[in-house]
C-alpha cells in the first residue's frame, strides 16, 4: 500500500493489529464452540475469552525464529492466556485461521467499496439530472456523430456503476465463507459444528467443501470484479480527460484557488485527477491475473498463493477505495460549459443531422443508395468547409425535387435527437 493513494478506514482493515485481532477472535470462537461440544473444558474457553491477547513485537520476534506466523501468534496468545491455551487450535490448521480471516477482511473491504459506489452514484445522479437537457455532441471514433445531452452521458455512467455495485454485492457474497475443517478439509480432528459456529458468529457461511484452504475461484471472481469496476472508473475518467482538452473545452476538473498545473507553464490546467484515476485503474486490473493464477494449486494446497494475496488483498482494495472516492469528488465538482458544448455541436455545419435527412429521403420514395449518395455529397462538401449543410441541401436541385424546403428546414431541429431523454432517465433512475 502507498499512503499517497490510501484512506484510513480501508488501510485499517489490513493493519497487523486488525489481522491479529481477527485471528484471536477466530481462535476464541473455535475454542468456545469446542467447549459447548465438550471437547475442551469450559474453563479453557472462558480463559481464552477473558485473558486472550497478543503483542505484535513479540509475534515478530518469535516468527523470526520459527518462520511461521500463525505459530508465532499462538505463542503470544498463550503467554497471555496461560495454561488453558493448550486447548486453543485443537484440530485446526493454520489456513483455518488465515483463510477465514482473509475472507472476513475482503467482506469488510467490499462493504467500504459499496459505500464508495453509493457516494459516486449519488454524485452522478445529481449531475445527470442537472444536465439532462444540456445539449452536446455525441462522438463515435472521436468524430462528431449525433446530438445527445451531457446528462445522458452521466446517466450512462450511473447505470454502469449500478451494475458494478450489483457485481460487487455478488462477489462479496461469494467470498463470505469460513473454513475450519482441518489439515485437508476432512474435519478429521474437529467437528463441522465448530466451523458452523465460527462462521455464524463472524457473519460468514461455512465453506461447503474445502481442502486445506478455501477454493481460490472465489477470490479470483472477487478480484476480477474489482478489475471491472476499475475499468468503469477509467472509462468515465477518460471521457472527462477528452472533454477537458483545449480543442474541446466542454468540461473540466475543478481547479482550486492556489492550485498550479505546471512547474514550467503557469497557464496550465491539467486533468491530473482523472489521469491519476486512469493509472490507478491499471493497477487494480493488474491484480486480477495473479488472483486467477492462484486458483490452480498443488493437490490439497501449496503456498504459492500466500505471498500473492498478502499483496493484492490490501493493494487492490485500498487503491480502488481511493479511486472511487476521488472519482465521486471529480464528478461532484466537475465544471461544465454548456455554451461550449453547443458551440462544438454547431461547429460541423449541421452535418450531424445527416441521418435524419437520409431517412426523410427514403420515406419520400428515394432509394437508400441514391439518398445516401445525395446526403453524403453535400455532407462532405460541408465537412471540407464548402458551406453550411442545410444551405447546401436547400441549394441542391435533386434534393429540392425530393423534399420541399420547409421539410428540409424541419429536419434540423436539435430537440428531435433528445426527445426521448425523459424516457431514458426514467429507465435509469426508476
Amino acid at each position: 500500500m502507498i499512503s499517497r493513494y490510501a484512506r484510513p478506514q480501508m488501510t485499517e482493515i489490513w493493519s497487523h493489529e486488525s489481522r491479529f485481532r481477527i485471528w484471536q477472535e477466530i481462535e476464541t470462537l473455535a475454542t468456545e464452540a469446542m467447549a459447548e461440544l465438550g471437547v475442551v473444558p469450559k474453563e479453557a474457553a472462558e480463559a481464552v475469552r477473558a485473558r486472550g491477547g497478543f503483542d505484535i513485537d513479540r509475534i515478530d520476534a518469535v516468527e523470526r525464529e520459527v518462520r511461521h506466523d500463525v505459530i508465532a501468534f499462538l505463542t503470544s496468545l498463550a503467554e497471555h492466556v496461560g495454561p488453558e491455551a493448550r486447548f486453543v487450535h485443537q484440530g485446526m490448521t493454520s489456513s483455518d485461521v488465515l483463510d477465514t480471516c482473509f475472507n472476513l477482511q475482503l467482506v469488510r473491504a467490499a462493504d467500504l467499496l459499496l459505500a464508495d459506489i453509493d457516494a459516486l452514484l449519488g454524485a452522478l445522479k445529481r449531475r445527470a439530472l442537472e444536465h439532462k437537457n444540456t445539449l452536446c455532441i455525441g462522438r463515435s471514433h472521436g468524430i462528431h456523430a449525433e446530438p445527445t445531452t451531457f446528462g445522458l452521458k452521466l446517466a450512462y455512467a450511473y447505470a454502469e456503476f449500478a451494475r458494478c455495485r450489483e457485481r460487487l454485492v455478488n462477489a462479496r457474497t461469494e467470498v463470505a465463507t469460513a473454513k475450519i475443517s482441518g489439515a485437508v478439509g476432512t474435519f478429521a480432528n474437529i467437528d463441522p459444528r465448530v466451523e458452523a459456529y465460527v462462521a455464524a458468529k463472524l457473519g460468514l457461511r461455512s465453506e461447503p467443501i474445502s481442502t486445506q484452504i478455501v477454493p481460490r475461484d472465489r477470490h479470483a471472481m472477487y478480484f476480477a470484479t474489482l478489475a471491472v469496476i476499475a475499468s468503469s472508473v477509467e472509462r468515465l475518467a477518460m471521457e472527462i480527460r477528452h472533454l477537458q482538452r483545449t480543442e474541446v473545452g466542454e468540461a473540466e476538473e475543478y481547479f482550486s484557488p492556489g492550485q498550479k498545473g505546471s512547474s514550467a507553464m503557469p497557464h496550465k490546467r491539467n486533468p491530473v485527477l482523472t489521469e491519476n484515476l486512469t493509472g490507478l485503474a491499471r493497477m487494480v486490473r493488474a491484480y486480477a491475473l495473479p488472483a486467477m493464477e492462484n486458483v490452480a494449486l498443488w493437490h490439497e494446497r501449496d503456498i504459492s498463493h500466500s505471498s500473492v494475496e498478502r499483496m493484492i488483498g490490501p493493494d487492490a482494495t485500498v487503491t480502488l477505495d481511493f479511486a472511487l472516492s476521488r472519482l465521486a469528488s471529480v464528478i461532484d465538482k466537475l465544471v461544465v460549459y454548456p455554451e461550449k458544448m453547443l458551440e462544438n455541436l454547431n461547429k460541423s455545419g449541421g452535418i450531424v443531422h445527416s441521418q435524419r435527412v437520409l431517412l426523410a429521403l427514403t420515406q419520400a420514395g428515394v432509394s437508400r443508395e441514391d439518398a445516401y449518395r445525395l446526403v453524403q455529397k453535400n455532407a462532405m462538401q460541408a465537412w471540407q468547409g464548402g458551406g453550411d449543410f442545410k444551405t447546401l441541401l436547400l441549394g441542391d436541385a435533386e434534393m429540392r425535387k425530393a423534399l420541399p424546403p420547409e421539410r428540409i428546414e424541419a429536419l434540423f431541429d436539435l430537440g428531435y435527437h433528445v426527445k426521448h431523454a425523459d424516457a431514458i432517465f426514467a429507465r435509469v433512475f426508476s
